[in-house]
Formats: structure tokens, sequence, C-alpha cells
């Protein structure tokens, strides 16, 4: 069986907010930014995307349990549910799929609350304080651990 050339791309709750949500913190750029570098850095490695945000974690949890049909891998923003959420790492642990965790701001720099991820214990990549060009490299980063870096 070959290996799906598809990634989903989860963001989670208030992600939807980029572009006005302090923008000190998290820049100008969209949601719909942060979807095209992710799609066009899948694209130039011949693998498709696709994107769900939710600001509801069962929303991402099936959206996760989905992904076993029809992507190799799963890059993912959980926003706050990385410092609280056991289930969605669960889920993430659960399904298989190889999985890059993203950040905008770099958590580790932040309020103390945030410097513990729970996705981080399931993730293959890391990828921290790139601000939304960090999709595009944790993109890269995801698809050479599914092809073993060589895109095939």
């Amino acid at each position: 069986m070959t290996t799906p050339r598809r990634l989903l791309l989860v963001n989670g709750p208030n992600l939807n907010l980029l572009g006005t949500r302090e923008p000190a913190v998290y820049g100008s750029d969209t949601l719909a930014d942060v979807e095209r570098i992710a799609t066009d850095a899948a694209a130039a490695h011949g693998f498709d995307l696709r994107g769900v945000q939710s600001n509801h974690e069962g929303v991402l949890i099936d959206a996760i349990h989905e992904a076993r049909a029809d992507c190799a891998g799963i890059v993912i923003n959980p926003a706050g549910l990385t410092h609280t959420s056991v289930v969605l790492r669960d889920a993430l642990s659960g399904v298989g799929l190889p999985v890059a965790e993203v950040h905008i701001s770099n958590i580790s720099e932040r309020e103390p609350f945030r410097h513990h991820s729970y996705v981080a214990e399931v993730a293959a990549v890391h990828v921290v304080g790139e601000g939304v060009r960090g999709y595009a490299t944790a993109v890269d980063r995801l698809i050479a651990v599914i092809t073993g870096g060589t895109d095939g």
C-alpha cells in the first residue's frame, strides 16, 4: 500500500482570530495566510493539504481520527489546548501518524503555564517562534520524516 500524499493541518482555538488577535505576539497574517503558506509548502513536495480550524476540541479530535483514512501526517498548532489537553494528545498518538507541532510564538519564552506541551510528547517535529513561516518549516520537516528525506 502506498503512503497517501496528503497532510492534515489542524489549527486550534482562537487561531481564527489571527491578524487581529494580539498582533504584537502573533503578527498580522491571517488564518487564510497560514493555510496558503502550508498548502504551498506541501505542494512543493507533491503533497495535498486539508485544513481544519475549530474552537471546539471534539471537532479537532474527529478530524484527527478521520485523517487515518487519507493522510500521511498531521501538522498541528493546538493553540491553548497545547497546555491542557490530554485527550488531544491521545488522539494524535492513537492514529499512529507522524505529527509536527507548530507554534507561531516561542511558547518557552512566554508565561510559565505555556511552557509545557502535551503534544510535544507525541510529535516528531517541533517548530516554535518562527511566526507563520514556521508552518512551512513544519510541513517541510514532516514530509522529510514521512518520506525518509526523499520526497517520495
